[in-house]
């Protein structure tokens, strides 16, 4: 059976890409291990974020599964603007409804969707592995998961919690999702 486990990083001290994890953060690392290594599964592959948060969010399931941590670019937070937004909450709400919408600089939901939407697709059609884990921002995350759940959107997104972590599965050629992030 296919799985695709899609994680947003853990709590982390701030937004910029090199923001390490904050002293909670690296205690729900180590939580989000377990979780995972109690699943009745195993981990084949895990892809993450460059972001240092993101990396950091999966090192210790990976350090103990001895598994290498795939880097790949596609996973970056989608940017909303170049420049300082002070009604960002509003104008994520706005791209959320509106998937052509974006600010100078800045990305369009379909954009990151599309992006992200490559990845999905080749752990998806990868006979190889059968249970990868991508490790991701909330915000495109939301829009992943949009794609197996298009009701997620903007509500899903503010639902969120860091980390969180959610289990796609794929049963009789149709994909399930599951939040297992208490």
């Amino acid at each position: 059976m296919k799985r695709i486990l899609l994680i947003r990083h853990c709590d982390a001290t701030g937004q910029h890409k090199d923001s390490p994890l904050s002293k909670e953060g690296n205690v729900q690392a180590y939580e989000l291990a377990k979780v995972v290594k109690q699943l009745s599964f195993p981990v084949d592959r895990i892809i993450s974020s460059p972001y240092l948060r993101a990396k950091e969010t999966i090192r210790p399931l990976a350090s103990e599964l001895e598994i290498e941590i795939e880097i790949d670019d596609r996973l970056k937070e989608r940017t909303l603007s170049d420049e300082p937004i002070d009604d960002w909450f509003e104008i994520l709400e706005e791209s959320f409804h509106n998937y052509q919408f974006k600010l100078p600089g800045g990305e369009s939901s379909k954009e990151a969707f599309n992006r992200a939407n490559t990845v999905l697709e080749e752990c998806l059609s990868n006979d190889q592995y059968d249970s990868t884990i991508i490790v991701t921002h909330g915000n495109l995350l939301a829009l992943m998961l949009e794609k197996f759940q298009v009701d997620f959107g903007f509500h899903g997104w503010k639902a969120l919690t860091n980390p969180d972590i959610f289990l796609v599965q794929r049963v009789g050629g149709e994909e399930v999702i599951e939040r297992i992030w208490e």
